[in-house]
Formats: C-alpha cells, sequence, structure tokens
C-alpha cells in the first residue's frame, strides 16, 4: 500500500473501502447504479486519539461502518473514507 500523505486529526480515521462487488455468485454484471456502498474497508491512517477516547483501532485493521458513514475523498485517483472512530462497528 503506498503511503498516504494525509493525517487525520484527534479520533478520525482514514479508510480505504473494499471495492463493490461488479457481478454476483451466478454470474450477473451488475451496473454501477445498483451496486451496494461497500461497508467494510481497510484502516490507512489513524489519529493520535483524545483525552477521553483512546484509538482503537491501528493502520492496517480490517474494519466494518455504517452504511452512510464518513466523508468521502479523492486522493490522488483513489476513493477513501475519513470518520470519527466512533462510526466504526467493529475490527474484523
Amino acid at each position: 500500500m503506498s503511503e498516504v500523505k494525509i493525517k487525520p486529526l484527534a479520533d478520525r480515521v482514514l479508510i480505504k473501502p473494499e471495492e463493490a462487488v461488479d457481478k454476483t455468485a451466478s454470474g450477473i454484471i451488475i451496473p454501477d447504479s445498483a451496486k451496494e456502498k461497500p461497508q467494510k474497508g481497510t484502516v490507512v491512517a489513524a489519529g493520535p486519539g483524545t483525552k477521553d477516547e483512546k484509538m482503537e483501532v491501528k493502520v492496517g485493521d480490517t474494519v466494518l461502518y455504517g452504511k452512510y458513514s464518513g466523508t468521502e475523498l479523492d486522493l490522488d485517483g483513489k476513493d477513501y473514507l475519513i470518520m470519527k472512530q466512533s462510526d466504526i462497528l467493529a475490527i474484523i
């Protein structure tokens, strides 16, 4: 993974979402307009936390997050999400 030149502040986390599924198990191709938004991704950067909230996720963790969580970013042609650690549902 290339190094990302962004450092989240406080309890925020930068996530690289998994790619959306292009076809079903039976081989039917799903158009872009019907694809489900991914809810799983990899942490690529994490802030230091706050005095009240210790960071529990670290770079490299695979996480699950809410469907509408975070703010979408486009850095160097790649899609990322930045969100608060509290928006993350689980580390898997």
